[in-house]
């Protein structure tokens, strides 16, 4: 079968991430699939966009979500269930912040406001990476690169869409499409409860774990998340 007969991926990254975050997993499906990454940069909603996604994104396709990413495939599901054949989410959660996280990402917008933007990659890298891999240089230098391209301006989009996104949780039931959730269980953003929560709302999810992995498994595990990447998609 030709690589353009198959379903396409579409890819939804996370805050202060970009297309960079998906190169392992680019590099080793490109000859499988038609690729896309949507744009996570120019709305400051997530419905904003999830609705951006589906503008750009072919008729048909699978939906991998990481992170922030993970909260447009939610929306994508609740807006065009129709249109995504699988689906795929990554080190994210279905609930809405707490008083906690809140707090945290005021205090974010705070160091904005003050000029210290570049103090924000580096307060959450011991957050993004496992405790091993917190001093690796050439991870570190991914983030801060990210984090520098993506700048103070769409950061603060960003935050303002996860800040007001609506909790996921009780539209879980409706996904009724083959469904991976991964996590690493040294992730210092999202729990294992985070993702019970998704794998018994959603009928038939498969979750796996990812040992010694943080929140960016995309980059500290990629060769084990493109394993389960490639077997979930596999016959899609």
């Amino acid at each position: 079968m030709s690589v353009f007969a198959k379903t396409p991926i579409v890819f939804a990254c996370g805050q202060l991430l970009d297309e960079r975050c998906w190169e392992p997993q680019r590099a080793a499906l490109a000859d499988q699939r038609s690729l896309f990454v949507s744009d996570h940069r120019s709305d400051d909603t997530i419905a904003g966009m999830a609705q951006r996604l589906l503008a750009s994104a072919p008729d048909q396709f699978l939906l991998v979500g990481h992170a922030m990413g993970g909260f447009i495939a939610l929306e994508v599901m609740r807006q065009a269930p129709e249109r995504v054949k699988a689906l795929a989410l990554l080190a994210t959660l279905a609930n809405a912040d707490g008083p906690a996280q809140t707090e945290r990402r005021l205090g974010y917008i705070r160091l904005v406001e003050e000029g210290r933007f570049e103090q924000v990659a580096e307060e959450r890298i011991p957050m993004l990476l496992a405790p091993a891999r917190r001093s690796d240089p050439v991870l570190t230098g991914q983030i801060r690169a990210m984090a520098q391209d993506t700048g103070a301006e769409i950061f603060l989009r960003q935050q303002r869409a996860i800040m007001s996104r609506i909790e996921s949780r009780p539209s879980l039931d409706a996904i009724t499409v083959p469904t991976l959730i991964l996590w690493g269980d040294e992730d210092g953003i999202t729990t294992m409860a985070q993702q019970q929560d998704m794998l018994g709302g959603i009928s038939g999810a498969r979750l796996e774990v990812l040992k010694g992995c943080g929140h960016l498994l995309t980059l500290e595990a990629s060769n084990e998340v493109n394993g389960l990447l490639s077997a979930w998609m596999d016959g899609l």
